[in-house]
């Protein structure tokens, strides 16, 4: 069964003033649509067709050949866990298992905060920064383009884009300024916190 654009789990204009209704028209319809659609017609034949997203992601991290594949497979992944980590009145602080865990490995949700946004707002060019889960421990780390920490035996539990396609049309080049909206008022602790259960389960 090929795979498919999942809708957004709020409207258009739902994270507005942060991200404007034509950031995510374009980001999630063209944008992340373009990656669905070239990895169905990439893997369409051959022995990669019906494995799973993740399979595909690990089957062809560093193999040339499959170059094109990785990068929309990866792509595809990162942005369907993208949109539903947002919500509108989102931010704050999480709260349980999730807060106790950052506490543990950062000193204080603040310095998360301010490791996170490092991360995200150094990555050279186009890429990702990330809060996962690593063992039994949670890490914040970047990657370049579409690539996921999956493919080093982590799972991603919250991942922010930094292409400028995510928020050059409402910051230009002020990647800091979205990384801070983003953290601020956008986040779903809640599900992030789902996403660390299912990581550790």
């Amino acid at each position: 069964m090929p795979f498919e654009l999942p809708d957004l789990p709020y409207a258009y204009d739902a994270l507005e003033p942060y991200i404007s209704s034509q950031t995510m028209h374009l980001h999630h319809d063209k944008h992340h649509q373009a990656y669905v659609t070239n990895l169905n017609n990439l893997i369409e034949g051959t022995d990669l067709e019906g494995k799973s997203l993740e399979d595909i992601v690990v089957t062809c991290w560093q193999d040339p050949a499959k170059e094109g594949i990785f990068n929309n497979a990866g792509q595809h992944w990162n942005h369907t866990l993208f949109w539903r980590i947002m919500k509108k009145g989102g931010g704050g602080a999480p709260g349980g298992e999730l807060r106790r865990r950052i506490d543990d490995a950062f000193g204080s949700f603040e310095s998360f905060k301010e490791k996170f946004k490092e991360a995200a707002v150094t990555v050279f060019g186009s890429g990702w920064g990330w809060l996962a889960v690593d063992g039994d421990e949670l890490k914040v780390l970047k990657t370049p383009n579409g690539v996921n920490p999956i493919v080093h035996g982590m799972v991603p539990i919250l991942g922010i884009d930094v292409w400028e396609h995510a928020y050059y049309l409402d910051y230009q080049n002020r990647r800091p300024e979205y990384v801070a909206a983003f953290l601020n008022h956008l986040v779903d602790w809640e599900v992030v916190e789902e996403e660390l259960e299912k990581a550790l389960a």
